[in-house]
């Protein structure tokens, strides 16, 4: 069960150990910071966003002369973001035809301006992908009015999307917050496993009560993800924080934008990084040969990589180096981010069949390493391991109205569990103690 409180930023760590050492003890959680959802108005501001809002919004502007290249999504929401309209409302807009660059439409948010260019954009009216409220069970870590922090389980698709529009975060928020539909701009293209935005888009909060019919075929394609301000893969468990209104998810995104938002992930990995901790600066980019795949790039010569960096440290070192619990900190976020990196440095996380850290890979890596007694144990346990093993445990922000900074913390499910403990099993702690604090011992 995760835990309700907010630690200060320096207990961290040995919040983290607490966690890891009490990895069977589940308590009841408090219901102190619990309040009722605002949602009485939230009809009324849609039917307001739908009158005027950002929709029909024209900017016609010249790139500066000597400017650089940027792209056009990029450039747009740098002159429309401090109005309110995000960058998702952007690309939303290019994918619907209402982008121009010298006179002549773009479809490509990735689309390459430069100096002298003549940009203009009129930003797209909301179009919903109606979502419905499901009773859904939801482990909320804090909740008041204006945001929502949740333990996501592992398996759970955060947003919705067309043909997927059900069994999703969102619908299990809707039914908490006592509002029957949800209704958002979807993309249908690329699915949940790898969308082209990142944790740094942000995205359009808007709720109201739709016809399915009322979508139009041309928004379908534009990613917004309502009141979500940064995402998890399917396949990652823990803590995500979600806006309950227009101005909070504006100053969740922008914390995420300057990077301030704190994120701190662990996982089990396929073999031991060397050296025990260390910064990793390597561009991610969509794999050529595997749309649903990223890879890391060294150097930033590629066109379509962006700039990402992470930084790591063994907690545990697991039967001389055939495993290892690594914690993660995201210096920006960028989709697969840990993922790709991990492949990168050559530690795949296990479990993740996408990025090579498959069954195989982990007994070819323990079986040596570990007394025989125990090979038949592990092959059974990580036969039933079917998620990249990867668990967002710590997640520290500004809340977006007091200031206050809040941090929260907790542990990772059972299915993690069980993998760590038997690998502790299997490992002689005076010979693998790594070289570290040892802070999970």
């Amino acid at each position: 069960m995760a835990a309700a409180t907010a630690p200060p930023p320096a207990a961290v760590a040995t919040t983290l150990s607490g966690l890891m050492r009490c990895q069977n003890i589940r308590s009841s959680r408090p219901r102190a910071f619990y309040a009722r959802c605002a949602s009485s108005n939230a009809s009324a501001e849609a039917a307001e966003s739908r009158k005027g809002g950002h929709g029909g919004t024209r900017l016609e502007e010249a790139v500066p002369v000597g400017e650089g290249r940027s792209r056009v999504d990029a450039w747009i929401s740098a002159r429309l973001g401090g109005g309110g309209v995000s960058r998702a409302r952007v690309q939303a807009s290019i994918r619907a035809g209402l982008v121009a660059v010298n006179g002549r439409p773009v479809s490509k948010v990735s689309h390459t301006v430069k100096g002298g260019d003549l940009v203009s954009c009129t930003v797209s009216e909301l179009q919903p992908l109606r979502a419905e409220a499901e009773d859904i069970p939801l482990d909320i870590v804090y909740e008041d009015d204006h945001v929502l922090v949740v333990n996501k389980p592992a398996h759970m698709v955060v947003h919705p999307a067309p043909g997927n529009a059900k069994g999703t975060l969102v619908n299990a928020i809707l039914h908490h917050c006592k509002i029957s539909t949800f209704t958002c701009l979807a993309r249908s293209s690329a699915g949940d496993e790898c969308p082209d935005s990142t944790d740094e888009d942000t995205d359009v909060f808007h709720v109201d009560q739709f016809a399915a019919e009322d979508v139009s075929s041309e928004v379908r394609n534009a990613l917004v993800r309502p009141g979500i301000v940064h995402r998890l893969d399917k396949g990652t468990s823990g803590l995500l924080v979600v806006a309950k209104d227009e101005h909070s998810h504006a100053r969740l995104a922008e914390q995420f934008k300057l990077h301030t938002i704190r994120r701190v992930y662990i996982s089990l990995t396929c073999g031991a990084p060397n050296p025990n901790s260390g910064r990793i600066e390597a561009s991610i980019a969509r794999d050529p040969n595997n749309r649903i795949r990223m890879t890391a790039i060294a150097g930033s010569g590629h066109r379509y990589a962006r700039n990402a960096a992470s930084r790591y440290k063994v907690r545990e070192v697991f039967a001389g180096g055939g495993s290892a619990l690594v914690e993660w900190r995201l210096e920006t976020g960028r989709t697969h981010q840990i993922r790709a990196h991990a492949k990168y440095i050559g530690i795949p996380l296990l479990g993740d069949e996408t990025y090579g850290g498959t069954q195989s890979m982990a007994l070819s890596l323990l079986r040596p390493r570990s007394p025989s007694k125990y090979h038949s144990g592990l092959s059974n346990l990580l036969s039933k391991v079917d998620r990249p093993c990867l668990h967002a445990a710590s997640l520290g922000f500004k809340h977006p109205r007091s200031g206050k900074v809040l941090e929260f913390s907790c542990p990772p499910p059972d299915d993690f569990l069980e993998v760590l403990g038997e690998l502790r099993r299997v490992t002689s702690r005076s010979s693998d103690a790594p070289n570290g604090d040892g802070v999970f011992r």
